[in-house]
C-alpha cells in the first residue's frame, strides 16, 4: 500500500476525468545490456512498482514499429552509446543512467520506442505518464521533481505542442535536458559551444541523414517551412556551421512559392497545408520531414518522399531521433560521472585588505560581505536539492550527499590540537581557519574546515563567541554565534522532553494502579488494543514472546507497565542555552497538580546534554535513533538501567532531531567553505565537531583535498578523545596532526607568572625571554609524543603575537623538530589572513604524503580501570591512578551491565598534564585521583571525573562570585572549563575548549 501512495498523492486535487485508460507511471526497464536486472519488486524512481514491460522489437505484430536493427544509422548510434556506456561502467560498476520523459496522454507508441532503444544500450527508463488535459503548472511541477532527483541524468518531454511555452521549456534543469529544447543549451549551441550543450535529437538527425546519403550542404540553398522554437533555432544554426545558405519560412507567407522553387533541401517543420500544391516544389529537391504528431506518436509523411538513394524510410528519421536522444543521455552520464569525480573547485575567493592596526573581530567581520550560500554550495559541487538554505549565508547540507558520493575516494584529514593551554586559549579556531583559507585561497587547493557550534550561553558571558577572530574568521559573525540553523534549540527539546517523560512516568506509577497504568500505555483504539513498534520491542526485552495485548498476564501487565525508576538515580537533568546561575539547584514538582511528588533537579546547559554528544558521533539518522534510544537515564529499584526506549520517546526525540543532525554549511572571510555542526563539552563529553560534516567534507574536497578539524582544549584531552572515542565511531583516520603552539604559553610552561584572564600580562610576557621560551618547550615537547602514540606525523604551528621576538620564533620551530615535529611553521593568520598560513599548508600538505600508522591508545576490550590507567600513564604522565569508592563502585556497576567495553572519555583539568591546574610544565610521579565515574551509554562512552564537573556555565560580570568564574584564577575543575578570553582581551586567539 505505501509503494501506491507517490500515485496517490499525485492525484489528489486533480478534476475529474472523463472516462478512459487510467494514469499510469512507467518505471525503469530492465537493461538488456547483460550488466544485470533490477530485482524484483523493487520500487522505481517515482514510488511505484514496476509493472509488465511493454512488448520487445522481437515481438512484433501489425502496426509494429520496425526494430532499430533494420535501420544502420541508427543502430550505429545505439552501438556506440552502448559500448561508451560500457566503458564508464567498467570504472563505476554501479552506475545506470535513467532517462525520465514527461508524458501528457495515453499513447504507447513512443514509449514503446524510447523503451526498446534504452534497453538496447543499456539505460534505464521511467515515463512519468499524466493525462491529457494536464495544466502548465502540472506538468512544470514533474519536471521539478525529477529535476532533483539526483538519480534521474536526462529529462525529455513528450506533450502537446500547445504546451511547449517558454515556460514549460525552460523549467527543465539544462543539465538534463536531452532534448536541447531550453534556452541555455540553444544559445550555447548559437554561440559555437557545442560541445556543452545538448543539442536537439531531431535537428542533428535530419543533419545525420542528409550527410550519410551523400548530399553536400556546403553552398546549398535550404528551406526551413513551419518550423518554430527551439527546433528552428537548432536547424538553422546547425545548417549555417556547414556553409549552407539557410531561408526559414511559414506556409502562408507571400513569398513561399519563390522560396520552394529556389531551395535545393526542404525541411518540413509541420504538416502541409492543402492548399499548398506539390508543383511548387522543383522535381529533384531534398524534401525531409522533421515534424512529429505528438498525439498519434507517428512520423508523418504526407509529403513526397525525400529523393535520397532509398535511405529513408518512414520511420527513419523518428528512430534516428531517438537514438540521438540515448546518444545525448551517455553524455549526461559521462558528464554527471566527471562532475561526481575529483576536480578543484572552481571557487571565487573573497579578497581582504588587512589592515593594521587590526580591527575588532566584529569590525572585520561586517567589512566583509559574504557570497551567497547558494553560490558557495554550487562552487563545491553540492547540488541545488541537497542543500537547504537558511537566509543568505547559512544552509543545511542533506546526508543523501553521502549516498551520492559513496564512490568518491575521501580527502586529507587534518586534526588540530594544542598545547596545555593557558586561561586566554592559544587560537586552535583561528589557525584552523586560517589554514583552510590559505589551502584553498592561496593554494587553490580544495579544503573544508569543520568547526564546533558554539553555545549561547558563553558567548553571552566573558568567553564570547567561537568564530575565530581578526582575518581568520567564519562569517557571519552574529550568525554563527546566535542560534545558527536552531541545532543546539532542537537539543534543548528533545532533552526536555525526555526530562518530562521521566518525571511523568514516576507520577503515573505513584498514582496508578496496574490495570489502570496498562490502560493508559496501551489504549484502546476503535475498540482495539495494539502494541506500538516500541512496545513490541521493550516486550522482547523483557522476554515476554505476545503480540496481543490481551493475551498478558497480570504479572506480565505489571512488569511491562511498570519502570519502577529509583528518583535518587536520575541523572537525566532538564537543560537550558542561557547562563542562569539560580537553576543550578532547584525543586520540581511543588505544584498541587503533582499530587505531593516532589525532587530536587537541576539545569545543564544545553550543549552538556548527553543527545549533543550523540549528535555529534552518529553517521546516519537510522544510527541517531539507535544511540537516543540507548541512552540510560536512571536505575531503576532493581539497579537495572533505564533508557529512553524503555520510556517509549525514541521516535519522538529522533523527530525532533531529524534537521539538526544536517551538517551547517557557512564560510570564511576568504569565502572558503566551512561546516559548523554540534558542540559537545570537551570535558564531560569528547569536545569534537560531528563525524557527518568530517564525512561530507571529505567527500566534497576529493582524493586530493583536505578537511581541518579541531579538537578541544590540549592535546592531551581533545586529541586523546579525537582519536580513542571519535575515530572509533567514524572509521576515519587522520593524515596530519597540527599543534597549536604560541609563545606566551610556553613562557608560563617554563615557570612565568600566572595567566588570568582580564588581568594584563607581565612584562616576562610582553618582552624577549629566551630562557623561559627554552624551558617551557618541555610541554610542547611531551604533546608531540602524545600524537605520536597514535602514529600520525606530526607539524607544530606556532601561532605569532606581535610582541614575540624573531629569536623566541626561531628556538621554538628548532626545539619542536628535535622533538620530532615533521615541520614547525610561524603563523600570521589573525593579522593578514590565509597569506599568513601559507608556509603552514604546504608544511601540512607535504606531511600529509608521509604514510601514517595511526594506532589506538588502547584495546576497547580492555577492563575500564586499565584503560583509564593507559590514558592517566601514556597521555598525563601520572605514576598511577586511584578509584574513589564511588568510582569502584560504578566502574562494578557498569561492567556488571554490560558496558565496560566503551571507550573512555576523561573529564580532567585543561590548564595542566596532571588534575593539578597550578602545575605547569610536565608534572612527574602524580597519582591520578578519579572522584567518578559516569556514563554516557547513547553517546557510546564512560567519563571518569578527576574532581567534578560543573555543567551549566556562571555569567560574570566581574565580580569574585566565589563559586568560580573565567574572570578569576579556576580552583576546581568546576571552574576550570570556565576560564576564556574575555571580549575587552587585546589577545588575538580563539577558544582553547
Amino acid at each position: 500500500m505505501s509503494a501506491r501512495l507517490p500515485l496517490v498523492l499525485r492525484q489528489l486535487g486533480r478534476p475529474p476525468r472523463p472516462p478512459g485508460p487510467p494514469r499510469r507511471l512507467r518505471e525503469p526497464c530492465r537493461a538488456a545490456s547483460g550488466s544485470g536486472s533490477q530485482s524484483g519488486g523493487q520500487e522505481g524512481l517515482s514510488g511505484q512498482q514496476r509493472p509488465q514491460d511493454g512488448p520487445a522489437w522481437s515481438s512484433q505484430g501489425p502496426g509494429s514499429p520496425a526494430p532499430p536493427a533494420r535501420d544502420s544509422i541508427a543502430r550505429e548510434v545505439i552501438q556506440n552509446s552502448k559500448e561508451v556506456l560500457h566503458l564508464l561502467q567498467e570504472k563505476n560498476p554501479a552506475f545506470k543512467p535513467v532517462l525520465a520523459i514527461i508524458q501528457a496522454g495515453d499513447e504507447n507508441l513512443m514509449q514503446e520506442i524510447n523503451q526498446n532503444l534504452a534497453e538496447e544500450a543499456g539505460l534505464n527508463i521511467t515515463h512519468v505518464c499524466l493525462p491529457p488535459d494536464s495544466s502548465e503548472d502540472e506538468i512544470i511541477d514533474e519536471i521539478l521533481k525529477m529535476n532533483e532527483d539526483t538519480r534521474v541524468h536526462g529529462l525529455a518531454l513528450q506533450i502537446s505542442e500547445d504546451l511547449f511555452s517558454s515556460k514549460v521549456l525552460n523549467a527543465l534543469n539544462p543539465e538534463k535536458d536531452v532534448d536541447g529544447v531550453t534556452d541555455v543549451n540553444l544559445g550555447k549551441l548559437v554561440r559555437g559551444d557545442a560541445h556543452e550543450c545538448f543539442v536537439s535529437p531531431v535537428a542533428r538527425a535530419v543533419i545525420e541523414l542528409l550527410e550519410k546519403s551523400g548530399a553536400s550542404l556546403d553552398g546549398k540553398k535550404i528551406l526551413v517551412v513551419g518550423a518554430h522554437g527551439s527546433l528552428d533555432a537548432a536547424l538553422q544554426c546547425l545548417f549555417q556551421r556547414r556553409g549552407s545558405m539557410t531561408m526559414n519560412s511559414q506556409w502562408k507567407t507571400p513569398q513561399l512559392q519563390s522560396k520552394l522553387h529556389e531551395a535545393d533541401i526542404v525541411i518540413l517543420g509541420s504538416p502541409k497545408p492543402e492548399e499548398i500544391p506539390l508543383t511548387w516544389i522543383q522535381p529533384g529537391t531534398t524534401v525531409l520531414n522533421c515534424f512529429h504528431d505528438l498525439l498519434s506518436g507517428k512520423l508523418s509523411c504526407s509529403s513526397p518522399r525525400a529523393h535520397l538513394n532509398g535511405l529513408i524510410a518512414e520511420d527513419n528519421l523518428g528512430l534516428l531521433a531517438a537514438a540521438l536522444r540515448i546518444q545525448n543521455m551517455v553524455s549526461s552520464g559521462r558528464r554527471w560521472l566527471r562532475e561526481q569525480q575529483h576536480r578543484r573547485w572552481r571557487l571565487h575567493s573573497l579578497k581582504l585588505q588587512p589592515l593594521s592596526p587590526v580591527p575588532s573581530d566584529i569590525e572585520i567581520s561586517r567589512a566583509q560581505t559574504p557570497k551567497a550560500v547558494d553560490i558557495l554550495a554550487k562552487e563545491i559541487g553540492l547540488l541545488a536539492d541537497e542543500i537547504e538554505i537558511y537566509g543568505k549565508s547559512k544552509a543545511k547540507v542533506r546526508l543523501s550527499l553521502l549516498e551520492r558520493l559513496k564512490d568518491q575516494a575521501d580527502g586529507k584529514y587534518v586534526l588540530v590540537a594544542g598545547i596545555t593551554p593557558t586561561p586566554l586559549g592559544e587560537g586552535k579556531s583561528t589557525v584552523t581557519i586560517g589554514l583552510v583559507q590559505a589551502l584553498t585561497a592561496h593554494l587553490n587547493v580544495n579544503s573544508f574546515a569543520c568547526l564546533r557550534q558554539p553555545s549561547q550561553g558563553p558567548t553571552f558571558g566573558v568567553k564570547g563567541g567561537a568564530a575565530g577572530g581578526g582575518y581568520a574568521q567564519v562569517i557571519p559573525m552574529e550568525e554563527f554565534n546566535l542560534h545558527l540553523t536552531g541545532d543546539i534549540h532542537a537539543i534543548t527539546a528533545a532533552n526536555n522532553l525526555l526530562a518530562a517523560a521521566i518525571d511523568t512516568r514516576i507520577l503515573h506509577e505513584n498514582t496508578q494502579t496496574d490495570k489502570a497504568l496498562y490502560n493508559r500505555l496501551v489504549p484502546l483504539v476503535n475498540g482495539v488494543r495494539e502494541f506500538s513498534e516500541i512496545q513490541l520491542a521493550r516486550l522482547k526485552k523483557l522476554g515476554i514472546n505476545k503480540t496481543d495485548p490481551s493475551m498478558l498476564t497480570e504479572e506480565e501487565m505489571s512488569k511491562f507497565a511498570r519502570l519502577n525508576i529509583d528518583p535518587t538515580t536520575i541523572t537525566w537533568q532538564r537543560v537550558l542555552d542561557t547562563n542562569d546561575r539560580f537553576l543550578r539547584k532547584i525543586t520540581i514538582g511543588q505544584a498541587s497538580t503533582e499530587k505531593g511528588y516532589s525532587r530536587q533537579a537541576q539545569f545543564d546547559i544545553a550543549v552538556a546534554s548527553e543527545i549533543m554528544a550523540v549528535l555529534a558521533l552518529t553517521d546516519s539518522l537510522k544510527d541517531m535513533k539507535e544511540r537516543l534510544g540507548r541512552m540510560v537515564v536512571a536505575s531503576d529499584k532493581n539497579g537495572q538501567p533505564v533508557t529512553a526506549e524503555d520510556l517509549g520517546v525514541t521516535g519522538a526525540l529522533t523527530v525532533l532531531m531529524k534537521d539538526a543532525i544536517k551538517p551547517n554549511l557557512m564560510q570564511t572571510l576568504e569565502g572558503t567553505p566551512v561546516f559548523v555542526h554540534a558542540g559537545p563539552f570537551a570535558n564531560i563529553a569528547h569536545g569534537n565537531s560531528s563525524v557527518l560534516a568530517d564525512k561530507i567534507a571529505l567527500k566534497l574536497v576529493g582524493e586530493e583535498g583536505f578537511v581541518v578539524t579541531e579538537a578541544g582544549f590540549g592535546a592531551d584531552i581533545g586529541m586523546e578523545k579525537f582519536f580513542n572515542i571519535k575515530c572509533r565511531a567514524s572509521g576515519l583516520v587522520p593524515n596530519v596532526v597540527v599543534l597549536v603552539a604560541t609563545v606566551r604559553a610556553l613562557k608560563m610552561h617554563g615557570g612565568g607568572p600566572s595567566v588570568t584572564a582580564g588581568v594584563p600580562l607581565k612584562k616576562e610576557y610582553t618582552e624577549e625571554n629566551i630562557q623561559l621560551v627554552a624551558d617551557g618547550c618541555c610541554n610542547l615537547q611531551k604533546q608531540i609524543q602524545i600524537a605520536q602514540l597514535f602514529g600520525v606525523p606530526v607539524v607544530v604551528a606556532l601561532n605569532v603575537f606581535k610582541t614575540d621576538t624573531r629569536a623566541e620564533i626561531d628556538l621554538v620551530c628548532e626545539l619542536a623538530k628535535r622533538a620530532g615535529a615533521f615541520d614547525a611553521v610561524p603563523c600570521h593568520h589573525w593579522s593578514v589572513g590565509g597569506k599568513g598560513s601559507v608556509d603552514l599548508a604546504r608544511a601540512v600538505r607535504e606531511a600529509a604524503n608521509k604514510r601514517s600508522r595511526f594506532r589506538f591508545l588502547y584495546d576497547i576490550q580492555l577492563p575500564i580501570v586499565e584503560k583509564i590507567r593507559a590514558i592517566a600513564q601514556s597521555v598525563y604522565g601520572a605514576k598511577d591512578i586511584e578509584l574513589s569508592p564511588e568510582a569502584q563502585s560504578k566502574i562494578d556497576r557498569y561492567t556488571q551491565q554490560g558496558f565496560g567495553n566503551l571507550p573512555i572519555c576523561m573529564a580532567k583539568t585543561h590548564l595542566s598534564l596532571s588534575h593539578q591546574p597550578e602545575r605547569k610544565g610536565v608534572p612527574r610521579d602524580f597519582i591520578l585521583p578519579i572522584s567518578d565515574v559516569r556514563a554516557s551509554i547513547g553517546a557510546g562512552f564512560i567519563y571518569p571525573l578527576v574532581g567534578t564537573a560543573l555543567k551549566i556555565i556562571i555569567l560574570c560580570h566581574g565580580e569574585d562570585n566565589g563559586g568560580g568564574c573565567s574572570c578569576h584564577p579556576p580552583q576546581k575543575l568546576e571552574d576550570q572549563q570556565l576560564t576564556r578570553l574575555p571580549p575587552s582581551s587585546a589577545c588575538q586567539v580563539g577558544s582553547s575548549g
